[in-house]
């Protein structure tokens, strides 16, 4: 069993870099640091709420790191970092309070934790608050993009819910 849990986290985390990496391509909309989509966060909430917390930190570490090396923003890794175990920390909480059926909400308020992570950073490295007035910008991003991601890793969790049933009865994966 543990090389099978092993093998799906590395999947996991190479299907979580690839996202990253296809999303970096992605022009941003709004010209502002830190503003982005999180498509990779899919990857995150599903490990959250279908293989647990050991295995959904070890996938949300990895992306960070390799992310952070493989794309070349090694500089970036800090914010990466506080902004992502600050939403993984968040979402661990509420996982245990919401229902599948608000999975987004989870997401929601853990991309509001994310972004708050990384403005803690940018304080702590640029040394002055000022940058606490990308704060607005950054929430109501987040907001948005943590909604459609959340209600994307909704329907990945639900749809493999029901494979898992499926199989578990005999039945076909379709």
């Amino acid at each position: 069993m543990k090389a099978k849990r092993i093998s799906l986290d590395a999947l996991l985390t190479a299907l979580a870099l690839t996202i990253f990496t296809v999303e970096l391509q992605i022009p941003s909309i709004v010209p502002i640091p830190g503003v982005k989509l999180g498509l990779a966060n899919i990857i995150t909430i599903f490990a959250i709420f279908l293989l647990g917390p050991v295995d959904a930190a070890y996938i949300l570490l990895a992306r960070i790191f390799l992310g952070g090396l493989l794309s070349g923003r090694v500089a970036a890794l800090i914010y990466s970092f506080s902004g992502g175990v600050l939403c993984y920390a968040v979402m661990q909480i509420l996982h245990r309070i919401v229902t599948e059926k608000q999975i987004w909400v989870c997401s929601v308020i853990g991309a509001i934790a994310h972004n708050t992570g990384q403005i803690a950073a940018a304080i702590f490295v640029t040394g002055t608050w000022t940058v606490v007035s990308y704060l607005p910008v950054l929430m109501v991003s987040g907001i948005c993009a943590g909604a459609c991601t959340g209600l994307a890793a909704q329907l990945v969790v639900r749809r493999s819910r029901n494979l898992l049933a499926r199989r578990k009865q005999g039945g076909p994966f379709t």
